[in-house]
């Protein structure tokens, strides 16, 4: 797994990405809040073990930011804030664990694990295309942490593209992968909704180009 540290102790942070490391997972540190969203604008992880007592901005508010703008991944805060209403905060911005210091590396180890277990199930149901995450198991399309409505076939088309995302998928597979919903379902109807869905697209940056003979291809903007 991808393991993204924010620890600003000076000897905790570098042992815990050395453990984690050791662990068989890819670590990286950071030592201020503030720096946590642009991390994740630039790069995915799997797990975030996230202190509370952090300079610049506070790990709770780091979160509640890291979950405003759409990011799911796992966030396990690993605190000496040992309170009731610590742990209750913690969870309501947005944390997936909480584990107080001093801790068990042991212990530590088996709750990353079960984390990456759990996102590593989520995520066979979840189709991103730069800031699009598609949800097929829930029928539900996210822009940036934001529900974007469409109708079932449109839903239905965009999966296909984002399966393929970078490739042409041609008309005649489109109109297979959609032909149980409708008798006829033809090569006009698949340009009426490529249409459609490149107009609640426009303004996310992810584009439905025309391959001229072969069909349509989803580009992703690089960030």
């Amino acid at each position: 797994m991808r393991v993204l540290i924010i620890e600003d102790d000076r000897v905790l942070g570098p042992a815990l990405r050395d453990f984690m490391q050791a662990q068989g997972h890819e670590a990286q540190l950071i030592t201020q809040g503030d720096q946590l969203l642009l991390q994740c604008e630039q790069q995915r992880f799997d797990l975030l073990v996230l202190d509370l007592n952090l300079p610049q901005l506070s790990g709770l508010e780091a979160l509640r930011q890291l979950r405003a703008a759409g990011h799911t991944v796992p966030v396990l805060i690993l605190t000496a804030r040992d309170a009731l209403e610590d742990r209750v905060a913690g969870l309501d911005a947005g944390a997936d664990d909480y584990v107080t210091k001093p801790f068990e590396l042991a212990e530590l180890a088996a709750r990353v694990r079960a984390l990456g277990r759990r996102h590593h199930a989520q995520l066979q149901h979840i189709l991103e295309a730069g800031p699009l995450r598609l949800d097929t198991q829930n029928k539900e399309l996210l822009f940036e942490g934001q529900r974007l409505n469409v109708s079932v076939r449109e839903f239905s088309l965009l999966e296909l593209l984002m399966q393929r995302a970078g490739k042409v998928v041609t008309k005649q597979q489109i109109i297979q992968s959609l032909s149980d919903r409708s008798t006829d379902f033809s090569d006009n109807a698949v340009e009426v909704y490529v249409y459609r869905l490149r107009k609640r697209l426009e303004h996310t940056g992810v584009l439905i180009q025309t391959v001229r003979g072969f069909g349509y291809a989803l580009e992703v903007p690089q960030r």
